[in-house]
């Protein structure tokens, strides 16, 4: 890694963990990866599934504010 690289990503690990998990997105939304479109339309129906159970309240869920602040909590 250029020296350049290692002292952005020594900047970004002082984030916290929800900025940090956000920079990774978007930098990971930066590369240019090919779709696979039958990975695309089974994470779509995973997706579609859980929905569903959560409506039928076979599953909770979490605010991920909560979710970031254990994570936090747990770095520091």
């Amino acid at each position: 890694m250029s020296e350049r690289a290692e002292k952005i990503l020594e900047e970004a690990l002082q984030l916290p963990s929800s900025e940090r998990a956000d920079l990774a997105e978007r930098l990971l939304d930066s590369l240019a990866f090919g779709t696979d479109e039958r990975v695309d339309a089974l994470w779509s129906a995973e997706a579609e599934s859980r929905i569903a159970a959560f409506r039928r309240g076979d599953l909770s869920a979490v605010p991920a504010e909560d979710v970031f602040a254990e994570i936090e909590a747990e770095t520091n």
